[in-house]
């Protein structure tokens, strides 16, 4: 079996793997969703990537681990990180490997296919019990609240559902 060589933009792409979110660094800004586009010209580099939050106080770390993964790529001369907008980042974006290592962490991933305004229900990411309350929807970042385990007596976080609004 020949396998192709790797383009650039697929090497940019591994190198991100390894970029983790600076709250939760169990997880991937790929397993996050947080990458929507990377475009590459003769070995520039233009990654246009998702807040979760408008406002995040990460995000100028998150661009600078963005710029330090994808410059150590072996071809690439420049890079630039745009933060982009639209399409609006949602929950849905997190893939089953950014769930795993979310509930890794201790943070209940957001439940699939929420719809905003709805009420929302979480598993304790520690027994899995859906017999839990919500403490204070404001937790320690504004993409998570804080939750008890009335089961395994544990409080825990959770990170909120965020549905696409159009």
């Amino acid at each position: 079996m020949v396998t192709q060589p790797m383009n650039l933009k697929d090497k940019v792409l591994l190198a991100l793997k390894e970029v983790k979110d600076p709250e939760m660094d169990s997880v991937s800004i790929l397993d996050l969703g947080m990458i929507e586009d990377i475009e590459e010209s003769e070995g520039s580099v233009l990654i246009k990537a998702l807040p979760t939050f408008v406002g995040c106080p990460a995000l100028p770390i998150i661009e600078r681990d963005i710029k330090r993964a994808a410059s150590a790529v072996e071809g690439v001369k420049n890079v630039v990180v745009k933060f982009v907008y639209k399409p609006a980042w949602t929950t849905d974006r997190i893939t089953d490997e950014g769930k795993k290592r979310l509930k890794e962490f201790g943070i209940a991933p957001p439940p699939a296919d929420h719809v905003m305004g709805e009420p929302w229900s979480i598993d304790c990411p520690y027994c899995g019990s859906a017999y839990v309350t919500m403490e204070n929807i404001f937790g320690p970042t504004a993409c998570r609240s804080i939750l008890y385990c009335k089961s395994c007596k544990n409080p825990f976080e959770a990170m909120k559902p965020v549905a696409d609004m159009n």
